[in-house]
């Protein structure tokens, strides 16, 4: 009833003895070809699906390491952005300062006097009051009554010094008085403070006086403060009112006191030798000078 085939190594060697002959007539006469090709294309699909979750997942790698690496590479560029731009203001910054420092130097008459460049360390903010503190003291030879300037004007005079800061009294304080003289016509006149950042203001000039809007004050030198010869202000306003006897005469400092960043310190000769003066007599002298220079 029941029929026995080969046994198991019968079967082995008759399909081993088959695979040598079928590789030994492929290799020299290439009968299989065809059929091995039939037989790629027919398990190709298989294959595919096979090696479908390896590839899905070596690409998903792949795509979330790209974007990880994008997100990195923005995130450091965004940050060397941010960088550069600031490095670029500070660069602006550098070169505006460096524009206001050669017109500082440039300025006239600086050739044979000793001059400093300060900066503003604080500005005080009382509306009565036109000070500013400056980084500057007595360490570098800054005295009470020292001039101050831009490079557009006289700015104002320091009164008070420490080692390291003083305290300047700007032109337009209210307490300020500055002696000047008309550039053009030679008239001389006191210019006194009104607390207004861009105003002072001439008092007791006759009606008569040959004054013109436009017209540039400068330092009369007779204060034995200010040197001669450097603008203070211009001629804004004038308003001569007949029955009064004295014209109403409005000047707009030159100096840019509310923008300005870095000022000059100027030792000029006759000054020096005033500063050491007043040394020797004390430190009371510059205040009695600087409360005649209104009446004189």
């Amino acid at each position: 009833m029941f029929q026995r085939g080969p046994s198991m190594a019968m079967r082995a060697a008759l399909l081993v003895l088959a695979s040598v002959f079928l590789m030994t007539l492929d290799h020299r006469q290439q009968h299989l070809e065809t059929m091995r090709a039939t037989l790629a294309m027919v398990l190709y699909p298989l294959e595919y699906l096979v090696s479908l979750p390896a590839t899905a997942g070596n690409w998903a790698s792949d795509a979330f390491a790209a974007r990880s690496h994008l997100i990195s590479e923005n995130e450091n560029l965004r940050s060397r952005q941010l960088k550069l731009e600031a490095r670029l203001l500070k660069f602006d910054a550098l070169l505006a300062e460096n524009s206001r420092l050669r017109e500082m130097l440039q300025s006239p008459r600086m050739v044979d006097e000793r001059l400093l460049v300060a900066e503003l360390l604080a500005v005080d903010m009382d509306p009565f009051k036109r000070q500013a503190v400056l980084n500057k003291g007595s360490l570098a030879g800054v005295y009470r009554g020292h001039p101050v300037l831009d490079a557009k004007g006289v700015m104002g005079q320091v009164t008070e010094v420490s080692p390291v800061s003083s305290v300047a009294m700007l032109i337009t304080d209210p307490s300020h008085a500055i002696p000047v003289q008309f550039n053009r016509s030679g008239l001389r006149a006191i210019a006194l403070g009104t607390g207004e950042a861009d105003r002072l203001e001439l008092p007791h000039i006759p009606n008569t006086a040959d004054i013109r809007v436009g017209d540039l004050l400068v330092t009369s030198g007779l204060d034995r403060r200010f040197p001669p010869g450097y603008p203070v202000a211009k001629i804004q306003h004038v308003d001569k009112d007949p029955s009064q006897p004295y014209a109403f005469i409005v000047a707009r400092p030159t100096a840019e006191l509310e923008r300005v960043r870095e000022v000059l310190l100027i030792w000029p000769d006759h000054l020096t030798e005033t500063s050491e003066s007043e040394a020797a007599l004390g430190e009371d002298a510059p205040e009695e000078m600087a409360q005649e220079a209104p009446s004189s």
